[in-house]
């Protein structure tokens, strides 16, 4: 009777260990694929970063361009006009706003696909829901 109830607890204390195993591995799963998810979700947030920084510089190369034109049109204007402001200082002024736009404009020089850093433990830390960023098994708080 106490041999039979000996072999009963270390069956039982195998099978808990198994258990217990089998849940860790699969908690671990869980933890990679959440991992993984994050990191995507993260680098996508690069990219759409370096993205808004594109269409930015544009923006601003376009309405400078724009500025330019309507300053190239008042000179225009203004050349017929004696008496005026130093028309060669404008248009040195001009020349240099032109090219300074052509430097700006990210559609001059398209550049190919940015290469993403590997996310840092504050990146991921939005898409983890609820996993410490370290790495460990362990839920971060809230």
């Amino acid at each position: 009777m106490i041999l039979g109830e000996i072999e009963a607890r270390a069956l039982e204390d195998a099978e808990r260990r198994v258990s217990e195993e089998q849940a860790k591995t699969e908690r671990e799963i869980r933890r990679r694929a959440v991992l993984e998810k994050a990191k995507q979700q993260a680098v996508q947030d690069q990219l759409a970063e370096a993205l808004r920084g594109e269409a930015g510089r544009w923006r601003e190369a376009a309405e400078l361009g724009a500025y330019c034109d309507a300053l190239e049109r008042r000179l225009a204007e203004l050349g017929s006009v004696p008496d005026e402001a130093d028309p060669a200082a404008s248009r040195r002024w001009l020349e240099w706003a032109r090219g300074y736009v052509q430097t700006i404009d990210p559609l001059n020089r398209p550049r190919g696909m940015p290469t993403p850093h590997d996310p840092t433990p504050e990146e991921l830390r939005p898409y983890l829901q609820g996993w410490s960023p370290d790495g460990s098994e362990r839920r971060a708080g809230p």
